[in-house]
């Protein structure tokens, strides 16, 4: 690191970044060893010649640089660099565009639509809920009218065996006493006969 950076403000060394992520965790142990083990696999996979890559982060990746000529900057005079390999990190679009400050503006614009989406769900959650309770009324309301109407026909169909009842019994009453008078007379007949005779 440069030495004119060091002490800088706004400079964040590996310690300061331990603790911030500390801070949010809870524990200082545990977040240097993740920080520790997550830079170490970046620099070995990037060694091996893979790209790490973090999506709206970046891409940590091993490039090749060609043989060139170069200037000294102390004494203007042209040097042949050597090709050479050289580990690289590309800046992904929400990394840059957070930097920029674009990045402000499209997460206000999502945001609204997080809301309108969210008001959205809400009002359909609350008509869905209103025509299921529409629904069960009904079907209670359905419910007791067949309810009703179901003891309503009971009492009909009680009401029609109730009168069924009544009607075969007059019919027998009708029969019983139509019959009596005619046995009276077929005796009467017998008695008649056996008298002349």
């Amino acid at each position: 690191m440069a030495p004119e950076l060091i002490g800088r403000v706004g400079l964040v060394n590996k310690a300061e970044f331990v603790d911030r992520i500390a801070a949010r965790t809870g524990d200082r142990t545990a977040a240097k060893e993740v920080v520790d083990v997550a830079i170490d696999e970046i620099q070995r996979a990037v060694v091996k010649g893979e790209k790490v890559s973090f999506a709206g982060f970046g891409v940590f990746e091993k490039r090749q640089r060609a043989a060139r000529m170069a200037r000294n900057p102390r004494t203007g005079e042209a040097v042949k660099v050597k090709k050479t390999v050289v580990p690289a990190f590309r800046p992904g679009t929400g990394f840059k565009e957070l930097v920029t400050g674009k990045r402000k503006a499209a997460k206000s614009a999502s945001a609204a639509k997080k809301a309108a989406a969210a008001k959205k769900t809400a009002a359909k959650k609350t008509t869905a809920k209103k025509s299921a309770a529409k629904k069960t009324t009904r079907a209670a309301s359905t419910g007791s009218r067949s309810v009703a109407t179901g003891r309503v026909a009971a009492k009909k169909s009680t009401a029609k065996k109730t009168t069924a009842k009544k009607t075969a019994a007059a019919k027998k009453a009708v029969r019983k006493t139509t019959a009596k008078p005619a046995a009276k007379k077929t005796a009467a007949k017998k008695t008649t006969k056996r008298g002349r005779s």
